[in-house]
């Protein structure tokens, strides 16, 4: 049976940016800037659950779940992205590794999930080489305390989000508007996640290091140019799995100013395993006025040629088409770019209006279809190691704040009250009847 959890990011639920010794993000900031976020919000308490973890941790255990994914904060962790850990930091981790395992839950921690201590960002951030030296060394102070119970660990969660919503369309933090800064940022990402992979080997022989990305299959519609197909499957996959799998970055796109001989070699094989995050397939169709898709922005594909994206019903409340044959169909292509290699899904969910009292029939529809979609893939030999719903809680969902709600459990946002919706029952229903079924 292949593992069943949930997924989380510290951003999105932990709250609590200024308790404890955590320093400033560059979303905290980003969150601060007019406009930046769609209803103003921001995360500075989320769904507190940085105090409320034996709360979430009882909702874990109601789930059944083998394995709980979580971020850990950089800015929790190393307030300003350099020098020794702030112990306090450090201790809330290590409190809700030896509380999950005392539940029997798996404690699947990222690295990076897009929270980048705010004074790496002023020194330069992503597109800095030094940023990926940085990150190694925070990443060695998380393994050395809590490497020793802890065997698998991602690096990156989706870091075409921080390279290219974050420095190309700016609709993510840091919010810049760069394209030769983006393609810099994601060399950077895949050099800090290729030497931290070595480190963490280096210092728990035995520990597996991947790294999660958001993959997707990139299909044209007929009014669709080939050319921007091309162009938005190398920026979205190809960059990432080809750098993973050859040591090259795919020849439609430029070379990034700032890759060094020899880097891309280091990059090549450095994945233990690799996540996948799916949503929804990309149809790329001919110029038009913009989509009402979230995320889905021509300006994250620098150098491609003008184009729309063109979801077709029935869509999510982000916009995003709900088709579960893309997963299966990306789970079989990065399992053939990358034989041998275990696969995760990392992340898939959707997110649709709840209305109080109202059961989530839709999320429950587009999960049941999406873990068939993982079991046909199973079937025909791809190697799917663990499959994670996003997400344990609705949150504050980036730029979309709080309008936007994944979770298989409300949060009341005056009370903080969890409220588990119908899907929170069936996947625990889902979960059980596996386990009765595995060997």
């Amino acid at each position: 049976m292949i593992g069943y959890g949930v997924a989380t990011s510290a951003y999105q639920i932990e709250g609590a940016v200024d308790v404890d010794g955590r320093g400033p993000s560059t979303w905290d900031e980003f969150c601060t800037r007019a406009g930046a976020i769609v209803d103003g919000s921001d995360a500075r308490v989320a769904c507190d659950s940085y105090h409320r973890f034996d709360e979430d941790l009882a909702l874990l255990e109601g789930l059944g779940v083998t394995a709980y994914r979580f971020s850990v904060a950089w800015p929790r962790v190393q307030p300003t992205g350099r020098g020794p850990a702030n112990p306090a930091g450090l201790a809330y981790y290590d409190r809700m590794v030896d509380r999950l395992l005392d539940k029997g839950i798996r404690p699947f921690p990222t690295l990076f999930h897009w929270d980048l201590p705010l004074a790496l960002e002023d020194e330069g951030g992503w597109p800095a080489r030094d940023t990926a030296l940085r990150f190694v060394d925070y990443a060695l102070l998380v393994t050395g305390r809590l490497g020793d119970r802890v065997p698998t660990w991602a690096t990156l969660n989706e870091p075409w989000c921080t390279a290219f919503l974050g420095h190309a369309a700016g609709v993510f933090a840091p919010g810049r508007r760069e394209p030769a800064a983006a393609f810099d940022a994601a060399h950077h990402l895949l050099l800090g996640h290729a030497l931290a992979a070595a480190a963490i080997r280096e210092q728990r022989p035995g520990a597996e290091v991947g790294l999660v990305l958001n993959l997707t299959p990139v299909r044209r519609e007929p009014d669709g140019d080939p050319v921007a197909v091309e162009a938005v499957d190398a920026v979205q996959n190809r960059l990432w799995v080809d750098a993973l799998a050859d040591g090259r970055y795919p020849a439609v796109l430029p070379v990034p100013g700032a890759a060094r001989a020899g880097d891309l070699e280091l990059v090549r094989g450095s994945a233990d395993w690799v996540g996948v995050n799916y949503y929804t397939p990309f149809r790329i169709g001919a110029p038009a006025p913009a989509t009402d898709a979230v995320g889905q922005d021509v300006d994250a594909y620098p150098g491609a040629p003008d184009f729309s994206f063109a979801p077709r019903p029935p869509l999510t409340s982000m916009g995003w088409e709900v088709d579960a044959s893309g997963l299966e169909e990306v789970l079989h292509e990065t399992a053939r770019r990358l034989p041998g290699v275990p696969l995760r899904v990392t992340e898939n969910g959707a997110a649709f209006r709840d209305p109080a009292g109202v059961p989530d029939e839709d999320r429950i529809g587009y999960l049941a279809s999406h873990l068939e979609a993982v079991d046909r893939a199973v079937a025909a030999g791809v190697p799917v190691h663990d499959y994670f719903a996003w997400s344990l809680l609705d949150n504050f969902e980036w730029a979309q704040g709080w309008t936007q709600t994944f979770g298989l459990v409300a949060v009341e946002p005056e009370t903080l009250r969890r409220v588990p919706k119908a899907s929170y029952g069936w996947y625990a229903d889902h979960i059980a009847k596996r386990r009765l079924l595995s060997p």
